[in-house]
């Protein structure tokens, strides 16, 4: 039997129901694409090839023409994103969010970029530049990290197979050679649903998953009954993680970052503490609104919720349940993953819990 989500192993988190797809492409027009890398470099040397590139779209028309509202947060800074910048001092995100291995970045932003200007002739000509978005976790223990296989056509294919269908997860894509708490990690997803009278909101979370040591990981609360656990990773980094959230719920940016502040709480839930060499990010976005590139108008009108309104609380809610699900997910998913120097990475068992 294939490896499945947490709650197909009788876990269960948080009490907000879930999203029919459980993923963050439960949020209407959300894609998600991936390229994984997997196949020996100098069997004599033992260089090997894991890693990957993962693409999330907001939606599926023009992304630099049709802007959407975004947000980003840094828990702890030893990463080395592309993009953030611009996000938070504009408030909007005009391409793709892409994740790769840290030394992929450049090759990543270029191959985007490259994308971005074939669909938009008129960037950097008529009208202003394109800020390009890349995430990063460090797969050094599985991939021989310095030959940057990762090439500029891995990003354009990324995009190109983004779908609103349910993401792959684990040993996936950005994923296929992460390491979380000592165990096989990589892509997970998980995602709330937010009901109120007037509307029902969806929050989906994806994450990228690769830090912690084992004994930092809380899975006796997961009612996981292995005792006999297979071998973890021995002192492993601090490591990353990565997190995407995308909600249709109608958000200023500075409410967003709220929203994405709260994802933190289901990385800590898990047992993370942002350790000193730890990149710890979160990029959020809302596509309740499309902000135009172009407009003559000086003024612009937008929908948002009340600040005071209890379903912020709710959303609040939804960003750390399905932070805490996804990041379980690309433990459950990933499966045991041989690399470098003939180097393997467990899967970590999960069993059906107690009383289920």
């Amino acid at each position: 039997m294939g490896r499945r989500k947490v709650r197909e192993y009788g876990i269960e988190i948080g009490k907000l129901p879930i999203g029919r797809k459980n993923c963050i492409t439960d949020v209407e027009g959300v894609r998600v694409g991936h390229v994984t890398l997997d196949y020996p470099l100098d069997a004599a040397e033992g260089e090997y090839v894991c890693t990957g590139v993962t693409a999330i779209l907001p939606h599926g028309g023009s992304l630099f023409r049709e802007k959407v509202t975004a947000a980003s947060y840094v828990f702890n800074g030893f990463g080395k994103t592309a993009g953030l910048v611009q996000i938070n001092e504009l408030g909007t995100l005009e391409a793709p969010i892409m994740l790769t291995n840290t030394f992929s970045v450049p090759a990543v932003a270029q191959g985007t970029l490259r994308y971005m200007l074939e669909q938009n002739s008129e960037i950097g000509d008529t009208t202003g530049t394109i800020n390009i978005v890349v995430g990063e976790c460090n797969d050094g223990h599985l991939n021989s990290i310095r030959a940057c296989a990762v090439q500029p056509e891995h990003a354009i294919e990324a995009i190109a197979r983004a779908t609103t269908e349910p993401a792959e997860e684990g040993a996936v894509g950005a994923g296929k050679g992460m390491v979380c708490f000592g165990y096989k990690g990589g892509i997970g997803s998980s995602s709330r649903l937010v009901e109120t009278k007037e509307a029902t909101y969806t929050v989906g979370v994806l994450v990228q998953s690769n830090f912690g040591k084992k004994e930092d990981f809380l899975f006796e609360k997961y009612r996981s009954r292995r005792q006999d656990l297979p071998a973890a990773l021995d002192n492993p980094p601090d490591g990353s993680i990565i997190i995407v959230l995308a909600t249709d719920a109608p958000l200023s940016d500075r409410q967003l970052l709220r929203v994405a502040k709260r994802t933190g709480i289901g990385l800590g839930r898990t047992g993370s503490h942002y350790s000193h060499g730890s990149g710890d990010i979160v990029i959020a976005f809302s596509t309740a609104h499309k902000i135009p590139h172009h407009s003559e108008k000086m003024t612009e009108t937008r929908v948002q919720l009340r600040e005071d309104h209890p379903v912020m609380n709710q959303l609040f809610a939804a960003a750390s349940e399905a932070a805490e699900e996804a990041i379980l997910n690309s433990l459950s998913q990933a499966v045991t993953t041989t690399g470098r120097q003939g180097r393997t990475i467990s899967a970590f068992p999960f069993e059906p819990g107690e009383g289920t």
